[in-house]
């Protein structure tokens, strides 16, 4: 059992470190570089666009693996369900759950609602419209990032607990 929880946990740190990791990546290296490669906004963003949509596939991929390994590794902090609300490591957990919930929902809320928009304003050349859009689709595109910092942080709590 141990060779198996410890297989488990490698797993889901290493999806961890591909979603997270790459979420900044996208934002600390991707993003500024697109600057430099060309002054074109419209091209920038085909570009970021394209590049964000290939990670998509891992994104959702190592999303699927965090949620069903981070199921599996929450048992190991709880005897029962009532400890999510007695134990102080059952309630760095939920708070981890609640945290790990908002962030999926602003990162898919934000990519499938802003993304399409900037990608087809883009193209249609309203680049105008299209920055008004991006400012707030970075907005949440960098309280999920902080969020991610939250839930590393629970996660490094609950391995005191």
């Amino acid at each position: 059992m141990i060779l198996l929880d410890a297989i488990i946990l490698a797993v889901h740190i290493f999806f961890a470190i591909l979603f997270i990791g790459g979420s900044f990546f996208i934002w600390l290296v991707v993003w500024p570089a697109s600057y430099e490669i060309t002054d074109d906004e419209k091209e920038r963003t085909r570009i970021v666009g394209r590049i964000a949509k290939r990670f998509a596939l891992f994104t959702h991929i190592s999303l699927g693996i965090l949620i069903v390994t981070g199921i599996y590794n929450a048992t190991w902090y709880l005897g029962s369900f009532s400890a999510l609300f007695d134990t102080t490591g059952g309630k760095l957990l939920l708070a981890k759950i609640i945290v790990v919930g908002v962030d999926i929902l602003i990162i898919y809320t934000n990519n499938l609602y802003h993304g399409k928009k900037i990608t087809k304003l883009a193209r249609e050349g309203k680049l105008e419209e299209m920055r008004k859009i991006r400012r707030v689709t970075h907005l949440f595109s960098f309280l999920s990032l902080a969020l991610l910092i939250v839930i590393v942080a629970l996660a490094t709590l609950l391995q005191f607990f």
